[in-house]
């Protein structure tokens, strides 16, 4: 969990990429059910569990577990309940091929095609998410601010931070990643050649 030493108040989402034998993906979902059901959902700070099936076949499944913070995610990391489950996994026919932890605006960065590098510097996360917001506030304002102006406050700020919220997380911060990109992951060594493929 290399990521995720720096301690920090923010929520942590854990990323276990596992490679699943062909005809044994039925017991590697029933496996992660007893995972997420009967172990990981008891510990404190556990906010959730999600698993991806891999877009292509013989690709790793995705597993994420989200927790409230680092002390959260590190007690389930290092718990004897998990390595009982995950680190002997040889007669289930899977292995573990990747592990990742994201926390705070790292989870909503996407890394350019899928390549495993540091997350972008915060200032540059910080700078992205101004450029994501602008426009949102600007157009949001615009157009709905007259229409809300004779709502009462609570009523309008929700109604706004609903609207934002859900743009900046399905439309805006996928799509300035994508075109800040390079720019988000160069590093003084590739600052030339763009983000890492």
């Amino acid at each position: 969990m290399t990521d995720a030493d720096d301690a920090g108040g923010t929520d942590v989402t854990l990323l276990t990429a596992r490679a699943v034998e062909p005809g044994y993906e039925q017991d590697f979902q029933e496996w992660f059910g007893r995972v997420t059901t009967k172990t990981a959902a008891a510990f404190p700070g556990h906010l959730g569990d999600g698993l991806f099936r891999p877009p292509t076949a013989g690709g790793p499944w995705v597993l994420i577990h989200r927790f409230r913070d680092h002390e959260s995610a590190r007690g389930w990391t290092t718990s004897p309940e998990r390595a009982a489950l995950f680190d002997n996994c040889e007669g289930h026919h899977q292995t573990e091929v990747a592990r990742r932890a994201l926390s705070g605006m790292e989870t909503l960065v996407t890394t350019p095609q899928g390549a495993t590098v540091p997350a972008p510097p915060r200032w540059k996360m910080a700078l992205a998410a101004l450029a994501a917001v602008l426009p949102i506030s600007l157009i949001g304002n615009g157009l709905l601010g007259p229409a809300l102006s004779t709502w009462p406050l609570p009523a309008r700020v929700f109604t706004l931070a609903l609207l934002f919220s859900t743009l900046m997380t399905y439309l805006m911060m996928p799509t300035v990643t994508l075109v800040l990109g390079r720019w988000l992951y160069a590093t003084t060594s590739t600052a030339r050649e763009g983000p890492p493929r």
